[in-house]
């Protein structure tokens, strides 16, 4: 009898068990915590989105303007790429020793690595890079030649040659447009080399713009060579001078832009028309740079 009850027993225990496993109260539960969750999903993305747009329109405005004219499909993952590039450009000014940038800086080439890991950090502006980098396939040596770049930018330097500049532009302003053209689902030889004119072109109006900025916090980072050449020091821009040997300097600078423009737009009839919305941002600085020239 022992035995017999024991197995009853054993057995009513399993149909108590299946019985709980099916349960309609433990589906429902599952059902709700599963809603739960993708509600709880859709408001952090959105979140993001929000973050992104908001740190954009509020430090690039140009950036912002250009994101909202891309196709829809690329329009996300734009932002999300200006408000990386946000992100890495504020670092400069916002520490007070190169040690704290350089941890900085840190975050993002590890973070970077972990995007690739499917693992980004908690974060709105890797969060949202992430699901570029998954949506498009963006290529990852051109996020770590940004981030590479701006480190080196911490030394707070004057550039020794208008090479160097161009090639912190061409780093930075031009891998950000590779990586536009990427989302837009373009790999094109001709695009890639416009690109990389114009990306050069803008980071060397960027470096003239931002001099009167620079200027009065006592920072030059106008190329050596060509200050030298024509005999313009630190202090003659620090005190604003208009003289013409610092007004040869600006223009030398300016006319190296030029040439980039010029040789970006000798590849107008050869990139896709598909191509043309990742250039937007430097319609309304090139046009404006132009009438100053001339």
């Amino acid at each position: 009898m022992a035995a017999g009850f024991s197995t009853k027993r054993g057995l009513f225990s399993s149909k108590t068990l299946l019985f709980t496993k099916i349960s309609p109260s433990s589906v429902f539960t599952q059902r709700v915590d599963s809603v739960r969750a993708a509600s709880s999903s859709t408001t952090d993305s959105q979140h993001n989105e929000k973050f992104c747009l908001e740190l954009v329109r509020s430090r690039d405005y140009d950036g912002f303007v250009s994101s909202l004219l891309l196709p829809e499909e690329a329009r996300r993952s734009s932002l999300a790429l200006r408000a990386f590039n946000v992100e890495l450009a504020q670092v400069k000014d916002s520490v007070s020793q190169k040690t704290i940038g350089l941890m900085r800086m840190q975050f993002w080439k590890t973070a970077i690595d972990e995007m690739y890991r499917d693992e980004p950090p908690n974060q709105p502006v890797t969060a949202e890079l992430w699901r570029a980098v998954r949506k498009h396939y963006l290529t990852k040596r051109w996020l770590l030649k940004v981030i590479t770049e701006r480190e080196k930018d911490l030394d707070d330097r004057a550039y020794r040659n208008l090479q160097e500049l161009e090639g912190y532009a061409e780093n930075t302003q031009s891998s950000l447009m590779y990586l536009l053209l990427e989302c837009l689902g373009l790999k094109n030889v001709h695009a890639d080399h416009a690109a990389s004119h114009i990306g050069k072109a803008q980071g060397i109006v960027t470096c003239l713009r931002a001099t009167p900025y620079h200027s009065s916090r006592r920072k030059v980072y106008l190329p050596m060579d060509i200050c030298m050449l024509h005999g313009a020091s630190q202090e003659d821009f620090i005190r604003g001078s208009r003289e013409q040997h610092v007004r040869d300097v600006v223009y030398d600078i300016a006319s190296q832009a030029h040439v980039h423009l010029q040789h970006a737009r000798s590849f107008s009839h050869s990139v896709p028309a598909a191509a043309m919305p990742a250039f937007l941002q430097t319609v309304s600085p090139m046009r404006q740079f132009e009438q100053e020239v001339h």
